[in-house]
């Protein structure tokens, strides 16, 4: 029997809404892949023709972010990025542009139930994660991040995962997540005033409606926090890394 017309419809819908969000996410990359390597080069430039060929990459880079922001229905102008990217710029090895590190934390108790926050700008529940502070190693940051935002005491067990959350999708931006399994060991929960808008221990079962990518972490992170052993993942390399690039043979 022939395919419902209407279903064959909602199909092909489905299907460009999906390749167009993977599309945007392109967008995004290209145009920070592409802002980065003017940024650098303008950090390390003395010659002032390069310093203007690396501002027309920029230029052209935010015209891609734009158009990425576009589709996002994100209303920013061109100018807005390059002023924002121009500012950005350093000198030598500190103006070589990198992505962004956060560290995240996944945190079990004797229970089996998993340490999530509220984050108070967006109401959404995930894991303790912050930014990877100068000074302190990435566990370290697991540690101060967990007792900062719920009050909870913990130890670093292994890091469960490296990511590129820019190919995960849930940032515009250049940014590496350091995931470590982590056990609580002492501490009551008291939630930061200003981060945090709520803290609580969760079941696997039972997480808060409003919980961020729990798709890809929940069962690793409760088989970790069951004591499982954990082999750390990353993101595989793709073939080819860019589009336009070569296959290995």
């Amino acid at each position: 029997m022939a395919d419902d017309p209407d279903r064959l419809l909602d199909t092909v819908v489905a299907s460009e809404s999906f390749a167009s969000t993977d599309f945007t996410r392109d967008l995004a990359r290209w145009s920070e892949a592409l802002a980065g390597i003017a940024r650098t080069g303008m950090g390390f430039t003395q010659s002032l023709y390069e310093r203007e060929r690396y501002e027309e990459v920029l230029k052209v880079a935010a015209d891609i972010k734009a158009a990425a922001d576009d589709a996002l229905e994100i209303r920013r102008e061109q100018d807005h990025f390059v002023q924002e990217w121009m500012e950005s710029i350093g000198e030598g090895v500190p103006g070589y542009v990198t992505p962004k590190v956060a560290i995240g934390a996944i945190v079990g108790n004797d229970k089996g139930e998993i340490l999530l926050v509220k984050r108070a700008d967006s109401g959404i529940w995930l894991y303790p994660t912050g930014w990877a502070d100068i000074g302190y190693s990435p566990s370290e940051v697991a540690l101060k991040e967990v007792e900062e935002e719920t009050g909870i005491i913990c130890e670093a067990v292994q890091v469960i995962s490296v990511i590129d959350g820019q190919r995960m999708g849930f940032t515009r931006f250049g940014m590496y997540m350091i995931l470590f399994h982590c056990v609580a060991v002492g501490g009551e929960i008291h939630p930061h005033p200003l981060e945090t808008a709520g803290a609580g221990w969760f079941a696997e079962n039972a997480l808060p409606t409003h919980t961020a990518g729990a798709g890809w972490w929940r069962e690793t992170a409760f088989a970790a926090i069951r004591g499982a052993k954990i082999e750390t993942t990353f993101d595989a390399p793709r073939d080819p890394i860019w589009r336009g690039g070569h296959a290995a043979d």
